[in-house]
């Protein structure tokens, strides 16, 4: 009796339409979760970086109190999300010191860098649904191609007139590798959306530190007599 081959290529060759269209989705859904995790690992990754150089810079320019500097500083660095919020409480209390009537600015910065927080949390959070989706949904693709395959070879076994096992079961493990890749697909896309999702978590933890820091050192330097003297004057 001749050898069945069940390679790779053998099994794609004796597939039906269905299958080879289910696996071609499950390939596209990877390939878009492999390029989203590449691409939000880059993209924290510089936020991260950045976001320690501007530290650093900032920890020398914040006991002068110069917020024109600390501006320019700020945009040295784009990708930095403590640089943002930095931004949105120096802008904030630019506007106060244009209009020194309003009360109580301490509330409106914090509103204002809580703002640009959720804004950068959402930015970092780009793609990270799509990965969701494909961990969850990834498995039931595969599951489909699953049961299309094995009604196909159901099917075939009928319209032979032949039964038992070994006439089936080639279709059969045929058919399960839509299960198999569909589990492949879905792994590595709940792991990624998982880590990514603690990084993200992470770095609003230090933006809401960061503004609220921020807050307490604009409201006990605008306290003083000489910061407002000095506020005015410029």
């Amino acid at each position: 009796m001749e050898q069945a081959n069940f390679g790779p290529l053998d099994i794609w060759r004796t597939m039906g339409t269905m299958g080879h269209a289910v696996l071609i989705f499950l390939l596209l859904m990877s390939v878009y979760s492999y390029f989203v995790m590449f691409e939000r690992y880059i993209a924290m990754r510089n936020a991260r970086k950045q976001s320690m150089q501007f530290v650093q810079a900032a920890k020398k320019i914040l006991p002068q109190g110069d917020m024109d500097l600390l501006f320019d500083e700020v945009k040295k660095y784009p990708r930095s999300h403590l640089a943002r919020v930095y931004a949105a409480a120096i802008v904030d209390f630019w506007d106060y010191r244009q209009h020194p009537e309003t009360e109580k600015f301490e509330q409106t910065m914090s509103r204002a860098v809580e703002r640009e927080g959720i804004t950068v949390v959402q930015e970092l959070k780009r793609g990270l649904a799509g990965l969701a989706s494909i961990g969850s949904t990834a498995p039931f693709v595969g599951l489909f191609g699953t049961v299309i395959g094995i009604m196909n070879a159901f099917f075939a076994m009928a319209r032979a007139g032949q039964g038992g096992i070994g006439t089936v079961s080639g279709g059969i493990a045929e058919a399960l590798v839509n299960t198999a890749v569909g589990l492949f697909v879905a792994l590595p896309a709940v792991w990624g959306f998982n880590y990514f999702l603690t990084r993200v978590e992470r770095f609003s933890v230090e933006m809401t530190t960061t503004g609220s820091e921020l807050v307490d050192y604009f409201s006990k330097r605008f306290g003083s007599m000489t910061w407002k003297s000095a506020a005015a004057d410029r």
